[in-house]
């Protein structure tokens, strides 16, 4: 299977300060640089919290002025149908009509008692009994006029002259820094050119993508001036983030395995036959691809491929230690011949976090249960739209496993075992929670005709079915399309 492309590393040898005497300071180093980093991320929330307040007191002052502005509105307003209720008093005086006189007072005082409602432009809500704020000619609720930039309510008297933003949100996002090199992003003669990233929303130098920037294979992020990534053997980056839960041999691989067997087992998916999950280099993984014959996975970077030839693939025994350069080094790998059924192995890059590994595995595996079960002739995009499909119910579940992991999958009301040797949510840090939203959002947003289409239709399927019916489902449209046997 092909999938985008994150990561995380790990040290996974306990021998290997005996390996390298250089191991431990280079491993300290790497710490350190990650205790800088969660510093630096601890003093920005302080900084956000602080705005936050500030943005409080600047809602609160609003508001007041909103409200003596209302005052000062009706006091004038009251005066002037005091005015005019006068004028006409004394035009009425001169016909001599009293009782038109008094019912054209009490007319003009119900208007002002009783106003019409007032609409919010934000909401399209009617504002009741709320002081409203008035600005570009609408009428809003506080909370709803805010910041085009960052969504957050604006005072009056923090609104740019620009438009309806924050003044400091127009004056960073008009020439913001570079997220890599950290000065200002240049202007060019049709203005300021950035590259953003659609999930982390890293604004950087458009010239990063091709200077030979390291960009992290797990979590897309390009590396920032003054950080140190590390390279893996087959020449893929990791940032120091991603390291923390990578998944570097076959070996730390088991237990997952073990895992997601057993959550397939609750969804009613039970994987019978017993075959090896390898976790190889990335010239092994193509290899493969191309010994399986799958040629619809262009434009795309491959990560897991469930295996039904028989193939010796080499397989990374024992992770890597660090070398120069930051470079992981001295891996140990093994070959072995895999066959005897339709699936024969299922082989996942290493390296990767155990978050993004365990969905590769859950969407490889679906591969497995299909091809073991005689679903042969399934349309290519609905058989990947439904692995990708388990993958999500995965992640779902990882999320929530300690608490309600009855909400990961709506095929039955059983609830799949939560797995007891996995890292729960609660123990997670907040780079993997960010990092498990990023693996959905890949999923969800992924464009590509096969994987991305094929997902959307299957997950529109599975909003009406359970999972079951849902396969069912997917059978009965794929029979209506003269599909080759191809392998998938």
């Amino acid at each position: 299977m092909s999938m985008g492309c994150f990561s995380c590393f790990k040290f996974s040898s306990s021998n290997r300060h005996d390996e390298d005497p250089n191991f431990e300071a280079d491993t300290n180093r790497a710490l350190e640089i990650s205790r800088k980093e969660v510093e630096d991320r601890i003093r920005r929330q302080k900084i956000e919290e602080d705005e936050q307040i500030e943005i409080n007191k600047a809602k609160e002052e609003s508001l007041k002025v909103a409200h003596e502005q209302e005052e000062e509105k009706r006091r004038l307003e009251l005066e002037e149908s005091k005015e005019k209720g006068k004028r006409k008093q004394v035009e009425d005086d001169q016909v001599d009509d009293k009782g038109q006189i008094e019912h054209s007072k009490d007319h003009v005082l119900e208007e002002y008692v009783n106003p019409s409602p007032s609409i919010c432009n934000g909401c399209n809500s009617e504002i009741g009994d709320g002081i409203p704020l008035n600005a570009f000619d609408a009428v809003w609720h506080p909370h709803c006029f805010c910041c085009h930039y960052c969504r957050k309510p604006i005072a009056m008297q923090e609104l740019s002259k620009k438009g309806k933003f924050h003044r400091l949100c127009h004056k960073e996002n008009r020439h913001p820094n570079c997220s890599v090199c950290h000065k200002k992003i240049p202007v060019t003669g049709k203005g300021i050119k950035y590259s953003e990233h659609p999930f982390w929303l890293e604004k950087y130098c458009p010239s990063h993508d091709t200077d030979g920037t390291a960009k992290c294979c797990s979590c897309e992020r390009l590396e920032p001036s003054g950080t140190n990534y590390v390279m893996l053997g087959d020449d893929r980056w990791l940032c120091l983030e991603c390291m923390g839960s990578s998944v570097m041999d076959t070996y730390e691989c088991h237990d997952l395995h073990v895992d997601i067997r057993e959550f397939f087992e609750g969804l009613f998916f039970k994987v019978e036959k017993e075959f090896p999950v390898l976790l190889v280099e990335k010239q092994a993984l193509n290899k493969a691809e191309e010994e399986e014959k799958i040629d619809y996975l262009h434009a795309v970077v491959t990560r897991g491929i469930c295996l039904s030839e028989e193939q010796t693939v080499t397989s990374v025994k024992k992770g890597p230690k660090m070398g120069p350069n930051n470079k992981l080094i001295d891996m140990e790998t093994e070959s072995q011949t895999v066959s005897g059924c339709e699936v024969t192995a299922i082989l996942i890059l290493y390296g990767l976090p155990r978050l993004l590994t365990g969905y590769i595995l859950a969407h490889e595996m679906m591969h497995a249960w299909l091809r073991l079960n005689g679903y042969k002739n399934l349309k290519l995009e609905l058989e990947e739209g439904l692995c990708q499909l388990l993958g999500l119910r995965w992640l779902e579940f990882q999320t929530f496993a300690s608490t309600d992991a009855s909400a990961a999958s709506s095929s039955s009301s059983r609830t799949p075992p939560a797995a007891t040797t996995s890292k729960k949510c609660d123990d997670w840090s907040d780079f993997e929670k960010k990092l498990v939203e990023f693996c959905i959002h890949e999923i969800k947003e992924d464009d590509s005709p096969v994987y991305g289409d094929g997902f959307r239709q299957v997950y529109k399927i599975s909003k009406q079915y359970n999972l079951i019916d849902t396969l069912k489902e997917i059978v009965s449209i794929s029979k209506t399309t003269t599909i080759p046997d191809s392998k998938i």
